[in-house]
């Protein structure tokens, strides 16, 4: 069983080791956390194809000691030819294929961005260094992971005549086998062309004319003209004050309210116990209340209905806390948002931490893989209706509701965490979980994260709304859950993908760094 890692110096956390070992190495040389990040991102796009690429979306929390947390909003709008006319004929978006590539890949920008904070405190490393680990591992191969080959047999009937994917993610029309070697070297062109050109030509340059010209060719709605326009941006972080620190995440169009006002709900009501009945319960009652919320507010930037920090608030979040029954279920009828994605973190020597997130949505996202520039494509714009009086109502320009939400906090103490997970609706529990067995019950970080989990919705494509538990919670304690009114479904996995991949990193006020990756990913942490 994985143990906490301990270390005096920089430390990285991935979902790949390959990608923790990429930002090791930038630390090693010198880099800042901002370059090992980049580098650790350009590396997990090339080695965990299904989970993430450079046509998907990204958010940083970037945090310079003794200051208040850097925001970065990466995700993408949908296209100006994504219309709801465009689509006429359709009841909704469809969920693979051309038609689900709709919203421009922020990702690249979101490194641009983060670059520039970089250089601002000494960032010196060039871009070629950074891209380059990613370019050997597309150009000579990656080793196909467990997880890779078993979500490629699973999606295959979703994705086998979607344009690019069948040349890309197999081999001959067969099925990749665990352990075989899969080579992308469109995609090593294009980071190469990156890595020499600048990421700008990812949006106003030779790339990004050929992925718009390929995306007319396939139906898609995306045209260059929609990357010409995009430009990643700063924003404002989200922040809750509980007991010993402060917690941060991102704003709308991310679910990072979610995650937020979870921690403020539980808060104040205090945990006194982990595990039981009492934390599973209060943190499952929290859960619903923020869903709630965050189902009636959180869309694009621009049409959100009320300022998300006024649930944030201390009075707004202890009368949410009182509406809790301590021994009784609220029902939990709700529709879920799914998704996918990778979270890694990172603290470097100088105290700098940083927080992101990098996602396609799906697994595989649209499935579209561009010949061209072997880039596979988000289907992020799949979260948008085609209903007009609906929230999130498709709209060219508009961002989609997100699920991704890096986390970080300040603690009073001195600590800083930067933590996060992957897994679509459970990406706010999981945070929830980690967080509080931490930070609330005094738990050592991996046993954080390796404890068993749950999810309450959707994700993965199930479309069931069930209180879904790990193995390892006693028989007597889901009796519990299900005497209470919870509608309790027991997975067959101990550690299963369901529940996210998750990390975390502190560094504390001692100079001691403490790293932890998750058992149910193919991740580790990577230390000086």
């Amino acid at each position: 069983m994985l143990k906490t890692v301990y270390s005096t110096s920089g430390m990285m956390v991935a979902p790949h080791h390959l990608a923790a070992q990429a930002g090791r190495d930038v630390l090693a040389e010198g880099g800042n956390a901002i370059e090992a990040m980049v580098s650790a991102a350009a590396t997990i796009a090339a080695v965990y194809p299904h989970m993430n690429s450079i046509g998907g979306d990204g958010f940083w929390l970037i945090k310079k000691p003794g200051q208040e947390p850097i925001a970065i909003d990466a995700s993408g709008p949908a296209a100006a030819g994504a219309t709801l006319d465009y689509y006429a004929g359709h009841e909704s978006i469809p969920q693979r294929g051309p038609l689900a590539a709709l919203t421009t890949a922020g990702t690249i920008s979101g490194w641009q961005e983060a670059l520039k904070v970089s250089a601002e405190i000494g960032g010196r490393l060039p871009l070629t260094r950074l891209l380059s680990p990613a370019i050997s591992h597309a150009r000579n191969g990656i080793v196909v992971t467990e997880s890779q080959a078993r979500l490629t047999a699973e999606k295959l009937s979703q994705l086998k005549d979607v344009p690019g994917f069948q040349d890309h993610f197999m081999s001959n029309g067969m099925l990749p086998d665990v352990g075989s070697l899969m080579r992308q070297s469109k995609l090593a062109d294009t980071l190469e062309r990156l890595s020499k050109a600048g990421l700008d030509d990812f949006y106003r340059g030779e790339i990004a004319a050929a992925i718009g010209d390929e995306f007319a060719r396939l139906g898609s709605p995306l045209r260059s003209s929609d990357l010409n326009a995009y430009q990643a941006d700063q924003v404002a972080a989200l922040s809750v004050k509980l007991q010993g620190s402060t917690v941060y995440n991102l704003p709308p169009p991310t679910q990072g309210l979610a995650s937020l006002m979870i921690l403020g709900i539980v808060d104040k009501l205090g945990l006194k116990s982990v595990d039981d009945f009492e934390y599973m319960h209060t943190l499952i009652e929290a859960t619903k209340r923020a869903f709630r919320v965050r189902d009636r507010v959180v869309t694009d930037p621009g049409r959100v209905p009320q300022n998300p920090m006024d649930f944030l608030k201390t009075d707004v979040l202890k009368q949410l806390s009182e509406e809790i029954d301590p021994s009784t279920a609220l029902p939990w009828p709700d529709p879920a948002q799914p998704g996918d994605t990778i979270w890694m973190g990172c603290i470097d020597n100088e105290g700098v931490a940083v927080s992101f997130i990098q996602s396609i949505y799906w697994e595989f996202g649209s499935g579209v893989v561009l010949q061209d520039t072997g880039i596979n494509w988000q289907n992020r714009g799949i979260s948008f209706s085609l209903t007009p009086s609906d929230l999130q109502v498709l709209e060219p320009g508009r961002k989609p509701f997100h699920t991704l939400n890096p986390a970080m906090a300040a603690f009073e103490d001195g600590r800083v965490m930067t933590y996060g997970t992957m897994g679509g609706e459970g990406q706010p529990q999981t945070q929830a979980a980690v967080f509080s067995r931490y930070a609330m019950c005094h738990r050592p970080l991996q046993e954080a994260i390796t404890s068993a989990r749950w999810l309450l919705g959707r994700t993965w494509g199930d479309e069931t709304t069930t209180l879904k538990l790990e193995n390892r919670f006693s028989p007597a304690l889901v009796n519990q859950l299900q005497e209470a009114g919870h509608v309790v479904e027991v997975l067959d996995e101990a550690f299963s993908d369901t529940m996210g991949h998750a990390g975390a990193i502190v560094k504390r006020p001692d100079g001691v760094y403490e790293g932890a990756a998750d058992p149910r990913s193919d991740g580790a942490v990577a230390a000086l």
